[in-house]
């Protein structure tokens, strides 16, 4: 009953947090002076090309870019009817893209989705390489084993992604026959869900998400290798081993779990850092994420497309926290009974 009550005041905070976040965004990519539109208009008057001033001008009134910032903001959420009535991120409305002339749903429809299975499978990558890793150089600490993981620790962190995508680009393809660019074998695209298809997303999701989780596990292992090392100095370890418990038995019961704690806290970060720092790799791959989206909405003050985007990846963050904060209730009640009360 107490992790329910919880979990829902977890949810509720994740929500308020949300909110103020959409403030943040909202806020800052409005803070460069002008719009997309504005810059436009200037140099469609200078070109003289009055019917593209009409145009930009209708949709400067049609998505209330004349109206007070503050304004602008409660229709954009949804909070206050605008020309369109109440249609905004509440709505399901995630406006228009001046950039590319479509409504951001349609541009970033597929690209989600393709996001977040990148984004999923670098982290089970990471997971699953920086786990065994990182309790084998505690375990074997000074010896070939732990050399060796920290060798490979210190040239995932050393070696830039896009580095990597380029040297995977060339010798994946050329000595393991893996394809190049995309996430899918361009026919397969628009095409319904089917095995074939299934099976030219896995082939392709090899390279990217290599690339993707090689740092993020790099730094992880090295971290759970220093906790587990913390851990397995301290006086509880001996007694354990001293009353007879093997040492598998004892690693798996005692330091493994209590240096799991800063493991399952880098949930909430793990995600949104993979979307952010695979901005570059996407564009080397051809990947279609939303992270190129993002790049050129950044660039041209295409202020719908970026929010949206941004707010995209605050969610991503905020579940995540909320994932790792109701794994580490489970995995040390202390944290619930020991910190607010719930």
């Amino acid at each position: 009953m107490m992790f329910i009550r919880y979990a829902v005041y977890r949810f509720a905070t994740m929500l308020l947090t949300l909110w103020v976040v959409s403030i943040l965004v909202f806020a800052i990519i409005n803070l460069p002076p002008g719009d997309y539109l504005s810059n436009q208009i200037a140099e469609l008057r200078a070109t003289g090309q009055a019917e593209g001033v009409a145009k930009a001008e209708f949709l400067r009134k049609e998505y209330a870019l004349d109206r007070p910032i503050w304004e602008q903001y409660l229709i954009w959420v949804g909070f206050i009817p605008g020309p369109q009535g109440f249609s905004g991120l509440l709505q399901g409305n995630f406006g228009w893209s001046f950039e590319f002339d479509r409504p951001v749903a349609e541009i970033v429809g597929d690209a989600l989705w393709l996001t977040v299975l990148v984004n999923l499978a670098a982290v089970l990558f990471v997971y699953a390489v920086a786990l065994p890793l990182g309790v084998l150089a505690a375990a074997k600490s000074e010896t070939w084993v732990d050399y060796t993981a920290g060798f490979v620790g210190y040239l995932g962190l050393a070696t830039p992604n896009f580095l990597l995508a380029l040297m995977l680009f060339y010798y994946g393809h050329k000595y393991f026959d893996l394809p190049i660019g995309g996430l899918m074998d361009p026919a397969l695209e628009g095409e319904p869900m089917s095995w074939e298809k299934v099976k030219s997303i896995l082939i392709h999701l090899i390279v990217p998400t290599f690339v993707i989780g090689t740092s993020g596990a790099a730094a992880m292992m090295q971290r759970l290798r220093a906790n587990m090392l913390d851990e397995l100095s301290k006086p509880y370890v001996e007694t354990a081993i001293a009353k007879g418990m093997t040492p598998a038995k004892m690693l798996r019961k005692y330091p493994l779990r209590m240096a799991f704690n800063p493991f399952v806290a880098d949930i909430g970060n793990l995600l949104p850092a993979m979307v952010s720092g695979s901005v570059l790799v996407s564009v080397v791959l051809g990947l279609q994420t939303i992270g190129p989206f993002l790049l050129t909405a950044l660039k041209s003050q295409d202020q719908f497309l970026a929010g949206f985007v941004l707010m995209f990846v605050a969610l991503l963050t905020l579940i995540g926290t909320m994932v790792s904060d109701m794994l580490l209730v489970l995995l040390d009640p202390r944290i619930r009974y020991g910190g607010r009360k719930a």
